[in-house]
């Protein structure tokens, strides 16, 4: 996963663009700038994905001049999101319901084939991270959305084991166990 640098290059990059995003009708957004050579691409720009950059900024080990940077664009994001607070929330609540299918689409495939699919489940929980994340923006989605995952947290439970912090050791106090528990363990049928 990469560090603290590169979410703040994503960040700084996705900052340009952020208000024409809200107020376009798209939930994802291609960030054509690239980051530094050896990099991965950054990915498209979407609200889950800069509330999950600034969330990773909030390890305790990152650095002071990022501790800085981050405070500066997280105060910047507020800003549009409290400027553009419907469009906001609205782009939310799009966001939300979509992270929501493909998180219920990628627990249906593990039910059914849990062989071929336990190994993805580090870089899939991103989806249910981001569901947390976009909570407080989707007051006004429907309530069928926010009981299906409570349903589908219910069904990881019953195929989850308690273990060690699955993400790099650095984000781990960014994402402590309550509520991120899901980031703690693994499926059953992992290796």
């Amino acid at each position: 996963m990469p560090g603290p640098a590169y979410e703040i290059s994503y960040l700084q990059n996705t900052l340009e663009l952020l208000e024409k995003y809200v107020l376009s009708a798209d939930i994802y957004w291609p960030v054509r700038s690239a980051p530094e050579a050896g990099e991965l691409p950054f990915p498209s720009l979407t609200l889950g994905g800069v509330l999950l950059s600034l969330a990773r900024l909030n390890s305790t080990t990152i650095s002071d001049q990022h501790q800085a940077m981050r405070e500066q664009l997280s105060g910047d994001i507020e800003s549009i999101a409290i400027r553009w607070r419907v469009a906001w929330e609205s782009k939310a609540v799009r966001e939300f319901h979509a992270r929501l299918i493909l998180w219920r689409d990628y627990l249906d495939e593990y039910r059914s084939n849990p062989e071929n699919n336990t190994d993805r489940y580090s870089y899939e929980v991103n989806r249910r991270v981001m569901l947390h994340l976009l909570e407080p923006y989707v007051e006004h989605a429907p309530e069928a959305e926010k009981e299906m995952l409570r349903g589908l947290d219910q069904l990881l439970k019953a195929t989850f084991q308690a273990g060690e912090f699955i993400w790099d050791a650095w984000l781990e106090s960014a994402f402590p166990p309550q509520p991120y528990w899901y980031l703690f363990g693994k499926l059953r049928g992992s290796k």
